[in-house]
């Protein structure tokens, strides 16, 4: 997949909440990302929320999506804010960022 070239690209940003501390869920995040070979960020946003900013094509995105509302084992999600965007091509990877 060319990263560069933004007209293949759609950006995901996807809000969770549930039980998603203490459950390895951006480490989850991140490992399904490079499964997908996406790009982006994922975060802590608060006790009880994670926060994600990823680009692909719409496919790939799909099925992130999808694991993004499973998350990992241990982890509960109840709620998956999902906004889909035009991609930009600004991420050269994916990356776990500090808490919001």
């Amino acid at each position: 997949m060319n990263h560069k070239n933004p007209i293949n690209l759609v950006r995901l940003h996807v809000q969770v909440t549930g039980r998603v501390q203490g459950v390895g869920f951006r480490a989850f995040v991140l490992e399904a990302a490079k499964q997908a070979d996406l790009t982006g960020w994922v975060r802590n946003l608060g006790y009880d929320q994670v926060e994600t900013m990823v680009e692909g094509t719409r496919n790939k995105l799909e099925w992130f999506a999808e694991q993004m509302k499973a998350g990992p084992t241990g982890g509960r999600v109840d709620q998956a804010k999902i906004d889909w965007e035009s991609g930009t091509g600004e991420f050269s990877g994916f990356v776990v960022r500090s808490s919001r």
